[in-house]
């Protein structure tokens, strides 16, 4: 069985016997949940890089792990668990970002708001919304616990990866918490945003899962330093392209309306460096109104020609370049064996292209 080649497949495989698994008691016990058994199921299966996963697992087969052993089923299953890490965390961003739209989907807390609504219940439907997702989102934490915990693997190679995973679990809230804080003080500098994307995107989308994957394998300390160093600037690279399709990137693609991000009032370094190389007072107060604003297509067209004439795009794209390349350098460091290597390589490329 090739599970290099088809990845996907096992990781999709995994979550789908998993999530049946871990709702089975639940709704027998209360069959009232199983609705929201289903949303969450619905939305862990319906789309989705396993970006996360994927990055383990490379990692864990560059420091060692052999696909043909007798560990590959338990890797893949605590590696497709960061899939439920990603769902907490995107279920409450959207509930946080007041999102309608996720993977070109009406989004948790409006899906739930929608069937509150249909069927006439009780109370404000945004409320129920609300809450379920908060609920949902919390879920899918716990069950990404039993999942990882769960793994059929020995108790000492479960042990070496408990770090990144209690580190993993805590950056991801503290980055999404410094995120809505930046927002709240209204700190729109680059190194605010620099910040956020260190903690909130990098540690739990590259930097961890590549921990994660490399000490199931057994890495030292030193491989995994340069994996921390990759995964560290290939992350914030990551986040600084998604900003970019947040403002100029293709709903078709993206999944989310255009211009979202303006309206959700991000203080990404796009906008930063906007505010911050704009010399016309007027280009800088027009990008400043645009943040939060509820920004009709039009206004989301001059926002996005004044962010490209005042150079901001161009500077993130060099940001970008520069970032990659010494993720690349440290990737070299890190003397992971192949296909591994190249595989990742090929990752970096594919998570920093241009895509709008």
């Amino acid at each position: 069985m090739d599970f290099d080649a088809n990845l996907p497949q096992h990781l999709e495989r995994h979550l789908a016997a998993f999530l049946t698994e871990a709702g089975a008691d639940i709704r027998a016990g209360e069959p009232a949940f199983g609705s929201g058994v289903d949303a969450l199921t619905r939305f862990v299966l319906g789309g989705g890089k396993r970006l996360r996963p994927t990055f383990a697992w490379w990692a864990w087969r560059g420091a060692g792990g052999d696909p043909g052993g007798p560990d590959t089923e338990g890797v893949l299953r605590a590696v497709a668990s960061l899939e439920l890490v990603q769902a907490c965390a995107l279920i409450h961003d959207d509930l946080i970002d007041s999102s309608d739209s996720r993977r070109g989907r009406p989004t948790v807390h409006v899906s739930h708001a929608r069937e509150h609504r249909a069927h006439g219940w009780l109370g404000a439907p945004e409320t129920f919304g609300m809450a379920a997702a908060v609920l949902l989102g919390d879920l899918a934490l716990a069950w990404a616990d039993d999942m990882f915990a769960g793994a059929p693997l020995p108790p000492a190679t479960l042990a070496a990866a408990h770090p990144a995973w209690r580190a993993m679990r805590t950056e991801v809230l503290a980055g999404q918490y410094l995120d809505v804080r930046t927002q709240a003080v209204g700190d729109t500098t680059p190194e605010a945003a620099l910040r956020v994307c260190r903690l909130k995107t990098a540690a739990y989308t590259v930097q961890r899962p590549l921990h994660l994957g490399a000490a199931l394998a057994g890495a030292d300390e030193a491989r995994i330093a340069a994996l921390h160093e990759f995964g560290s600037d290939l992350g914030v690279a990551f986040q600084l392209r998604d900003d970019l399709l947040g403002v100029f990137g293709d709903p078709s693609v993206t999944g989310k309306p255009a211009g979202d991000d303006l309206r959700e009032g991000k203080r990404t370094l796009l906008v930063a460096l906007g505010l911050q190389m704009a010399e016309d007072p007027e280009q800088r107060k027009l990008i400043a109104d645009a943040i939060g604003a509820d920004l009709a297509q039009d206004e989301v067209d001059t926002v996005r020609r004044t962010l490209t004439e005042v150079g901001a795009v161009d500077a993130v794209e060099v940001q970008i370049t520069a970032l990659t390349s010494t993720a690349l350098t440290a990737l070299e460091r890190a003397h992971l064996a192949e296909p591994a290597a190249a595989r990742l390589a090929g990752l970096a490329e594919t998570a920093t292209q241009r895509v709008f």
